[in-house]
């Protein structure tokens, strides 16, 4: 059952489509070198989080995952307001790594149009129109075909297995663009795109790396804690598959990327594609043939549709679970549970439906708007899972002391090492990809951030400090089941 579990992170965590979909901003932010070795350093810095979130996880294996942690860890006085704030930073950000991913896939798909059309330059509107499609669809498949969706998963998994493999085997035997030298395609560093200093630009440019590494992660976290009512164990299996989905990752991430390093076109030329989404051109020329190309971005294509219906699934979870404990407004409608359709949350379907057609408008206006909705994702599922560590570190860590998963006298450093990492990332997702910066341009993803926080505030104040009373513990949950 472990190993299922690491399956279902690596579902939600995918490389190939976390490091194709935004692989423009790695360009410009300084090419093989930023994209090979940045993938390495943020597997190798994501691991203490996961390692301090599997050594929580153990001692309070719940489905209600960090905010419930929170509320554990602090003090009587302050664990209300923590859980609340945490719970708010789980949903939003969960909210907006759907949007990432299904905007992604609209961006893929967009780019695979422009296989056969290269001539054709997509309106912001047609972009937009694309990525309202993909998200419907994936709503509709979620609430028409619940009970299918453990099944999509394990087609999700062999699709993305065999795929990885068949892109291995082609691109590096064919190579229609030309061959690099390892020096090239692990050394290659150009940060004149992005008009940052080397320096910056490499951090900038491990935006897609930290994509996947941390946004899609940490919503894969989530997802793991909140089967934890659903396996045999999870003391002992909820550790084992958060502290192994990353190493597992890592190599597929590699055998995804090095191919396409060592075979990468002309770096210019990918970028100016229209658009702004070089994927299908890259696999165009790399194997030679407009059909080529178009057999490699439907693997990718597919892999994203698979995280889209997974994601969007996992979206209405979160907003249902916290609807469910009065902490959203009209809570009573978004808690509700259609039995006609299987017990699917159709309400709270639908509500992350509108949000995340709602804050993709900002794309009509900003060509940037991916990385604003991953940098949100990740400013707000980092600090949801930051908190809970950076508590018990406040704590002296005695809450940990008899944790079945225990990190022992590595657990401060790693603990620390964390949340530091984690306050560094909110600060990067909150920088624009290039300067000088213009409207279009700019990175809104603080903008939205401090709107969330804004409603969650005054929510509070209106509502929430007299209705929330924290999440239920396994005991309640239970309870009230039965």
């Amino acid at each position: 059952m472990a190993s299922n579990l690491i399956i279902e992170v690596m579902i939600k965590s995918h490389p190939a489509f976390g490091l194709a979909a935004p692989i423009a901003t790695s360009l410009i932010g300084g090419g093989p070198a930023t994209i090979i070795w940045g993938w390495v350093l943020i597997s190798i810095t994501t691991q203490p989080l996961a390692l301090s979130l599997a050594e929580i996880c153990s001692k309070y294996p719940t489905s209600a995952g960090a905010y419930y942690w929170c509320f554990r860890l602090t003090t009587p006085k302050r664990r209300v307001l923590t859980s609340w704030i945490n719970g708010w930073l789980t949903m939003v950000g969960v909210w907006t790594i759907s949007l990432s991913v299904t905007f992604g896939t609209a961006q893929i798909l967009v780019a695979g149009i422009g296989i056969f059309h290269p001539d054709w330059i997509p309106a912001p509107w047609q972009t937009y129109m694309v990525f309202l499609g993909i998200t419907v669809v994936s709503t509709l498949v979620g609430v028409l075909f619940n009970s299918f969706l453990p099944t999509i998963d394990i087609i999700c998994a062999c699709w993305t297995a065999l795929g990885v493999m068949v892109m291995l085997v082609c691109i590096s035997a064919k190579a229609a663009s030309g061959r690099h030298s390892a020096a090239f395609a692990l050394g290659h560093f150009d940060p004149s795109f992005s008009g940052w200093t080397p320096g910056w630009s490499f951090f900038i440019g491990l935006l897609p790396v930290l994509d996947h590494r941390t946004a899609y992660t940490y919503a894969a976290i989530g997802m793991v804690a909140s089967m934890a009512e659903e396996v045999h164990n999870p003391v002992v299996q909820l550790p084992l598959a958060l502290s192994w989905s990353i190493p597992i990752s890592f190599v597929i991430g590699l055998l995804f990327l090095l191919p396409i390093l060592f075979t990468l076109p002309d770096i210019p030329t990918l970028l100016a594609v229209p658009g702004g989404q070089p994927i299908g051109l890259l696999f165009e020329l790399i194997m030679g043939s407009k059909g080529g190309g178009f057999g490699m971005w439907l693997i990718v294509f597919g892999i994203g549709v698979f995280c889209a219906l997974s994601i969007c699934c996992a979206a209405s979870r979160a907003t249902w679970s916290f609807a469910r404990d009065k902490a959203i407004p009209l809570h009573s409608v978004w808690s509700q549970v259609n039995h006609n359709l299987g017990d699917v949350p159709l309400n709270a379907y639908l509500l992350s439906l509108v949000v995340q057609l709602l804050l993709g408008l900002i794309f009509l206006g900003s060509t940037a708007a991916f990385n604003a909705f991953v940098g949100v994702a990740v400013i707000c599922l980092g600090a949801s899972y930051a908190m809970p560590i950076a508590i018990s570190v406040a704590n002296g860590r005695k809450d940990m002391k008899d944790a079945p998963f225990s990190l022992g006298r590595w657990g401060y450093g790693l603990n620390v090492f964390a949340v530091m990492w984690m306050a560094f990332e909110i600060v990067l997702f909150s920088m624009p990809a290039v300067i000088p910066v213009t409207q279009v341009s700019m990175n809104y993803a603080s903008v939205v951030f401090v709107g969330f926080a804004f409603i969650s505030a005054m929510w509070y104040l209106i509502n929430g400090r007299e209705m929330y009373k924290g999440p239920p513990t396994p005991e309640e949950t239970i309870e009230a089941e039965n």
